[in-house]
């Protein structure tokens, strides 16, 4: 096959030592044509210089303020020269060979707008994470992993269409990304991928799940398992996936629904659940939507 260049970015946010490991992973890949692009967001308290001193090949770029899973990644897309563009959490390690299959998905199928591999959890890495995503429901904004704590027994070892692709580590074409835009940057964290995945079916394109192409995730280093700044942002975000992409009747019924019984159902479990820190983060969350009721930047869709 052909090997055309390979944008790689990944988002450092402390724990440069993390990303590390990543970069050890990416050093030993098949593939023969790549550049990696790590954009290190800002740190407050681990210093990422041993990144840059450690894997001298890299292209690293500090910014000045924290982005953002979007903005880190937009600010990596506006330094790629790749003809695609692979997205990788800096908490996965790759297997060798999981290049080839992604590129070679793009080149046998023009329609093909943005892909997957098979992601297995770093720390049991028998069990599935992704292996494709269903379709958001339009009035819980929430949707279901496919195959998800499974064990992997071979049962998604086939190439199929996705509703959604994987933030831990999606592929598009450069030639997307200048016709549906960049990632929004709204969202800060969560749903961003969710949101680009949108736009870029309803340019035309596909999303796929590539079952030969495999990586293991470690999750949620840098926001934590549970924590109460995932939980503010895990559903702002929703929220904001609502409010940007859902519409006409759908959209009164899937805001009645958050308003009068998804709302009101989290934060009362939260607090006999005997979590007052995520009650405030959640709190928080739908206060921020007040606040911003009649902001014009939720609706901007950014470009190259």
């Amino acid at each position: 096959m052909d090997y055309p260049l390979v944008s790689i970015i990944s988002i450092n946010y402390d724990h440069p030592e993390v990303t590390c490991e990543l970069l050890t992973s990416l050093r030993k890949i098949t593939y023969r044509n790549i550049e990696i692009i790590v954009i290190d967001n800002a740190s407050p308290n681990d210093d990422p210089a041993i990144i840059k001193q450690n894997f001298p090949e890299i292209r690293f770029i500090q910014s000045k303020e924290n982005l953002g899973f979007a903005g880190g990644n937009n600010l990596g897309i506006r330094q790629s020269n790749g003809k695609y563009v692979l997205f990788l959490n800096n908490d996965t390690e790759v297997d060798p060979g999981f290049l080839e299959p992604l590129v070679a998905k793009f080149e046998s199928n023009t329609l093909v707008g943005a892909i997957s591999p098979k992601i297995k959890f770093f720390h049991s890495p028998d069990t599935i994470q992704f292996a494709g995503i269903s379709a958001f429901n339009p009035y819980t904004i929430r949707n279901r992993g496919i195959g998800f704590g499974a064990t992997d027994l071979g049962q998604f070892d086939s190439d199929y269409q996705t509703d959604f692709v994987h933030g831990a580590c999606m592929m598009v074409p450069m030639e997307v990304i200048h016709k549906v835009g960049l990632m929004s940057e709204c969202y800060f964290l969560y749903y961003e991928e969710h949101d680009w995945a949108t736009r870029i079916k309803e340019a035309g394109y596909q999303l796929w799940y590539i079952h030969n192409s495999t990586i293991l995730h470690k999750e949620s280093i840098s926001t934590g398992k549970v924590s109460s700044l995932k939980i503010y942002y895990m559903n702002r975000s929703r929220l904001l996936y609502l409010r940007r992409n859902i519409h006409g009747i759908q959209f009164f019924i899937a805001l009645l629904y958050q308003l009068f019984i998804s709302i009101p159902k989290n934060a009362i479990s939260f607090l006999i659940r005997g979590y007052p820190g995520h009650f405030h983060a959640y709190h928080r969350a739908v206060l921020w939507h007040l606040k911003h009721l009649f902001s014009k930047q939720i609706h901007e869709q950014p470009t190259m």
